[in-house]
C-alpha cells in the first residue's frame, strides 16, 4: 500500500539537491533559442510545539521521503502511521468529490443545480439550460459585476496565464511536451478549486510558485502509488501550507497593524535591528531600501523566486520543520539573507542595493540557514562574523 514502503525509500529530495537535479530529465533546464467549506476563508492552524522536531526524528529514523514530510508537517497526515492509510484513501476520496461539485463552468454548475432541486434527469438538456432559462447574468457575455461568467473567466484566466510563466526553463513544467501539460493542468485545477472554494481571497498572483513545489514533490515520488495521487495530496497540502499566510494574500489586510503583510514586513526590520543595527540604520536612513522595496515577494512566495528551485526544496526542508512554524523561520531565513550580503549592502545606495536584493546573489544555502536557525528575534545577542 502507498506509504508503507517507507523502509525501503530514499529521500528523493535529498537526492536529487545533492546531485543538483542532473540524473533526472525532469527538471532538466530548457536554454533560449535551442542551445544546449466554500463560503469561508481557510482556517486550518496547526500546534507546532514540539510537533515538528518529534516528526523530524520520527522521519530520520524510517529514512526520510520529502512528500511524507510534507503531509506529515503540514498536518495532511495523522502522526499515528497505522491511521495514514485511511486517511490518505479519505483525502482522495474528499477531492474527488470538491472537483465533481466545484471544477465546472457556470452553465453545468447552474444546470445541475437546477436539475437536482427539481430531481430532472441531467441528460434532458445535455448538460445546458434551456435558452429561456438563461439570465442576463448567467450569459456567458455578460460583463456585469454580478455575472459568475465574469468572474469565471477572470480567474481561469489568470491562472492560465501564471502557469505558462511558472519556471520556465525547467520541462518538468514549461514546454508542449506530454508531461509538462499534464502537470499544468493538474496544478490548474488545484488553483481553480482553491479559489472557488475561498472567494474571499480567490486566486493571487504567485500561487502558482507556491504550489510549484509541493506538486514536483508529490508527483515524482519513486512509487507510482503515490505519484497517481499527486494532485490529490498536493491539493491537502498547499491548503494547508496557505493557511499560515493566508493573510499575506488578503488585501483587506493590508494596511492592518497587527496582521497582513505590511504587519510581517515591520516584524522582519525589527528582526534585523534587533540583530544588527548597524545595516538596519544604513538601509533604513542612508540607502533608504526598506523590507517594502525587496521583502513583499521574499515572504508572500516563500522565497521561491529567489533561488534556484532544487535549493528552494531545501529551504522548504528547513521552513517545514521548524518548531516554530513556517512563518517564524521564513523571518529568520529573510534575515539571515541580509545579514550574509552585509558588506555589499553597507557599500550601496538606493539603487545598488535594491538590485541586489531582487536579484539575490549565490550564496551557500547551508551557511544561510544555520544563520538564520543562530537568530534571536528578540534581543541584538547574534552578530554574524563576516
Amino acid at each position: 500500500m502507498p506509504k508503507e514502503k517507507l523502509k525501503s525509500s530514499v529521500n528523493p529530495m535529498a537526492k536529487r539537491v545533492e546531485s543538483g537535479f542532473d540524473s533526472g530529465e525532469e527538471l532538466e533546464v530548457i536554454n533560449p533559442h535551442g542551445f544546449d467549506s466554500p463560503d469561508s476563508m481557510i482556517s486550518i492552524k496547526h500546534s507546532r510545539d514540539g510537533f515538528a522536531s518529534n516528526l523530524i526524528n520520527f522521519i530520520n529514523e524510517d529514512e526520510k521521503n520529502s512528500d511524507l514530510e510534507y503531509e506529515l508537517l503540514l498536518g495532511y497526515l495523522p502522526p499515528s502511521k497505522d491511521a495514514w492509510q485511511n486517511s490518505l484513501s479519505e483525502n482522495h476520496l474528499k477531492y474527488v468529490k470538491l472537483k465533481e461539485e466545484f471544477l465546472l463552468d457556470p452553465s453545468q454548475y447552474s444546470s445541475s443545480k437546477e436539475a437536482s432541486s427539481s430531481g430532472e434527469c441531467g441528460d434532458r438538456y445535455n448538460g445546458s439550460l434551456r435558452r429561456q432559462d438563461v439570465s442576463n447574468e448567467d450569459h456567458p457575455l455578460c460583463l456585469g459585476e454580478a455575472s459568475s461568467w465574469k468572474k469565471f473567466f477572470e480567474v481561469d484566466e489568470q491562472i492560465d496565464l501564471d502557469l505558462q510563466r511558472t519556471h520556465p526553463k525547467l520541462r518538468f513544467f514549461s514546454g508542449d511536451s506530454s508531461l509538462s501539460n499534464k502537470n499544468k493542468e493538474s496544478m490548474r485545477n488545484i488553483l481553480l478549486l482553491f479559489a472557488k472554494l475561498n472567494p474571499m481571497i480567490r486566486y493571487v498572483q504567485g500561487m502558482n510558485e507556491v504550489l510549484a513545489p509541493i506538486y514536483y514533490v508529490f508527483s515524482t515520488d519513486t512509487d507510482e502509488e503515490n505519484a497517481v495521487s499527486a494532485e490529490a495530496d498536493s491539493f491537502g497540502c498547499f491548503v494547508r501550507l496557505l493557511s499560515d499566510s493566508v493573510d499575506h494574500f488578503c488585501q483587506q489586510l493590508d494596511n492592518h497593524s497587527s496582521v497582513g503583510i505590511h504587519s510581517t514586513l515591520s516584524k522582519l526590520n525589527e528582526m534585523l535591528k534587533a540583530n544588527d543595527e548597524e545595516l538596519w540604520q544604513h538601509l533604513e536612513f542612508h540607502s533608504k531600501v526598506t523590507p517594502q522595496f525587496y521583502a513583499f515577494r521574499w515572504i508572500t512566495l516563500l522565497l521561491t523566486r529567489e533561488f534556484p528551485f532544487y535549493t528552494v526544496l531545501r529551504i522548504w526542508d528547513s521552513l517545514l520543520s521548524y518548531p516554530s512554524g513556517v512563518q517564524d523561520m521564513l523571518l529568520r531565513v529573510c534575515c539571515a539573507m541580509l545579514l550574509c550580503i552585509k558588506r555589499r549592502l553597507l557599500e550601496g545606495d538606493f539603487a545598488a542595493n535594491l538590485y541586489l536584493l531582487q536579484h539575490y546573489p549565490q550564496v551557500d544555502i547551508e551557511h544561510l540557514l544555520q544563520v538564520a536557525r543562530d537568530i534571536n528575534p528578540d534581543s541584538p545577542t547574534f552578530r554574524l562574523s563576516l
